[in-house]
């Protein structure tokens, strides 16, 4: 019983409207109450009970609710959807085409439900094949002349079959926009994975790479014994191996389709040259008057992490304009600490592009430049944080 139950009163209000209308209509089918009582008791009443069970039931298995409606179906042929005169072919000029009952619209109902929430395919084909056995003894039990069959076909066609095909269709087109909603949240989640996945390698390696660089300082350091030598040696190599298998990983999360920008960062270019800076790293900075453009400081960062990966203790001169940024460093004085082919330079040349800028990255001199130039508008970059703006003249800053 508890899956009779209506989940809302509007499906029970609901179920009661169909019920008396269903109700009047079968009614309606039958003979006088007050002429003929008698008649009325035993065709129409038991009508009357076999459309309280087909809406009992209707809802959950509508399947059930066409069947036990049956006696209720296109069996008369007096009134139809369209006369047609068939006196060429048949000696009859009234044939009815998809006659109609009053109560054919609600089995039209039932079959189209029947395809909208029925999933398996084989009860529906039972049924049907009982139902077209049952308009075939009807059209032999008359007769079984070429007029009643061609009105029997069309009634069950236009009865049955055709609500049902679009019950199908309409669950199967609600099922692909499903599949399609599916889809697109999956696409947001990887392109979210991807956006976490350039954050960590940006940030987080930027930051090891800071970490093998003060190592590295560490093994040069004058007064320090040979244990603290090699512990600091062991530190750098760790931070390369933490940067390679950070590496690995991103390559796992990354979607190299995916170009989603960076959220928006709290640290201006300023800030992040002082925490390299600090580190060890030998930095000029020059900083042009205007606007910080919005991608300075992935453009800083990724420099600053290649120089400190690929040329330790080298001299890096970062110069930043409203149109340009460029980051380079000179010969490197001692081993790398990573090796090359990352994925940084791969997703900053698309942010760069999508911003409609250009990225150039290679040897030049005795060192290694990343310059990017990118169009220059009156208004701030919206990915530019509140403090890369730098009013006034041209600033540089020596190590």
């Amino acid at each position: 019983m508890r899956r009779l139950r209506r989940e809302s009163r509007r499906q029970v209000l609901y179920d009661l409207l169909l019920w008396f209308a269903l109700g009047v209509f079968a009614a309606a089918m039958g003979p006088d109450p007050f002429k003929d009582p008698a008649a009325f008791a035993t065709v129409t009443l038991p009508r009357i009970g076999l459309a309280s069970v087909a809406v009992l039931i209707g809802r959950r298995w509508p399947l059930a609710a066409l069947v036990v409606l049956l006696p209720l179906g296109p069996w008369q042929f007096g009134e139809g959807f369209a006369t047609v005169d068939l006196s060429w072919l048949v000696p009859r000029r009234d044939v009815k085409i998809l006659p109609l009952l009053a109560t054919s619209p609600f089995i039209m109902w039932y079959a189209y439900l029947t395809g909208r929430r029925l999933v398996a395919i084989a009860p529906a084909l039972a049924a049907f094949c009982a139902i077209s056995a049952v308009g075939v003894g009807v059209v032999w039990s008359r007769g079984g002349d070429l007029a009643l069959w061609v009105s029997m076909l069309t009634a069950l066609a236009g009865t049955y079959l055709l609500p049902y095909l679009l019950g199908l269709l309409r669950r199967r087109l609600l099922q692909q926009r499903t599949q399609t909603r599916l889809s697109a949240e999956a696409q947001a989640r990887l392109r979210e994975r991807a956006r976490i996945a350039r954050d960590m390698h940006d940030s987080l390696g930027h930051d090891l790479a800071l970490i093998a660089v003060r190592a590295a300082g560490l093994e040069l350091a004058q007064g320090l014994d040979e244990a603290h030598v090699k512990a600091a040696g062991e530190l750098r190599l760790a931070a390369a191996d933490a940067t390679e298998r950070l590496r690995q990983i991103i390559g796992l999360l990354r979607e190299d389709s995916d170009a989603a920008p960076l959220a928006p960062v709290d640290e201006d270019v300023a800030e992040l040259v002082r925490r390299a800076r600090s580190s060890g790293m030998p930095i000029t900075l020059d900083l042009a008057p205007g606007p910080v453009p919005g991608l300075a400081h992935a453009v800083v960062q990724e420099g600053l992490t290649n120089a400190a990966k690929h040329a330790p203790g080298a001299d890096v001169v970062v110069r930043v304009a409203p149109d340009a940024v460029a980051v380079r460093n000179g010969r490197s004085r001692s081993r790398p600490t990573a090796l090359p082919g990352g994925l940084g330079l791969a997703g900053l040349r698309e942010r760069v592009r999508l911003a409609g800028g250009t990225l150039t990255a290679g040897p030049t001199g005795d060192g290694f430049e990343l310059a990017v130039t990118l169009p220059r508008t009156g208004e701030e970059d919206p990915h530019n944080s509140g403090g890369n703006r730098r009013p006034g003249a041209r600033r540089s800053e020596h190590d």
